[in-house]
């Protein structure tokens, strides 16, 4: 490798050192804000099974669900800062317009992700919990751990926030040209497999949230390819203009 090459390498890791150093500082901050504001947030996250008495089992472990609580308020307030990072890492190695689109997708990946953890919250979060607590009897009643339940709670949250995403990812790979809309619906079965497995990864374990999540990502992936389809066609449009007026 020549010295040139060589310091093209290290130049861009110490880019991308940069960008995550950025990131981290960011997700401090939004977490040490948020964990001014962890009082509501719990009250807020209490509402999908509201009337339910929490305990704690250990001395630390209401604490570290309060740090838990901000840690994930702070990821999901920095999502701005973490694809406008992104975009900054990614922009020298880009021509003028995938610029403008990439900054077009940052906005729409926000929007996805917040749409997404809302989803979770209004939609699959109390679904989730009124099907797990109708097996409580008299005899048996339910009573959470908090600790547990936050950790629960969050890593649906960021996982439908994650998943939402999906149509982001492949409008930027169809954008550069690496999928078409035909590539995408050949591989159907095998990205539904994929999507089985990452709900899995993704949710906390249970039948119940891995179903809920692998749904809606299989409509978003069916919207994904509607949409690599609609920018093949305009990047079509756009080629033969340029040739039209070379």
């Amino acid at each position: 490798m020549s010295n040139d090459l060589r310091m093209t390498f290290f130049e861009h890791l110490s880019e991308l050192r940069k960008r995550l150093f950025y990131i981290a500082i960011s997700i401090v901050l939004f977490s040490g804000i948020g964990y001014y504001f962890v009082d509501p947030a719990v009250e807020v996250l209490k509402k999908p099974v509201q009337g339910l008495t929490f305990v704690y089992l250990t001395p630390p472990e209401l604490f570290l669900a309060y740090i838990k609580i901000s840690v994930t308020m702070g990821i999901m307030a920095s999502v701005p800062v973490i694809l406008f990072q992104i975009w900054r890492f990614v922009k020298p190695g880009l021509e003028k317009g995938e610029v403008a689109a990439l900054g077009f997708t940052i906005i729409f990946g926000t929007i996805f992700f917040i749409t997404g953890a809302f989803f979770s919250y209004r939609i699959i979060l109390p679904i989730t919990m009124t099907f797990f607590l109708k097996y409580s009897t008299p005899e048996i009643t339910a009573m959470f751990s908090f600790g547990n339940y936050i950790g629960f709670i969050s890593s649906i949250l960021i996982a439908f926030g994650v998943a939402f995403e999906l149509p982001i990812v492949v409008v930027i790979l169809a954008r550069v040209g690496l999928v078409n809309h035909k590539k995408l619906q050949q591989a159907a079965k095998y990205i539904l497999l994929g999507i089985v497995v990452m709900a899995a990864i993704l949710t906390p374990p249970d039948v119940v949230s891995q179903i809920l999540l692998a749904g809606p990502m299989f409509v978003l992936y069916e919207l994904s390819v509607l949409l690599a389809m609609i920018f093949e066609k305009r990047k079509q449009k756009e080629e033969t203009l340029a040739e039209t007026h070379a």
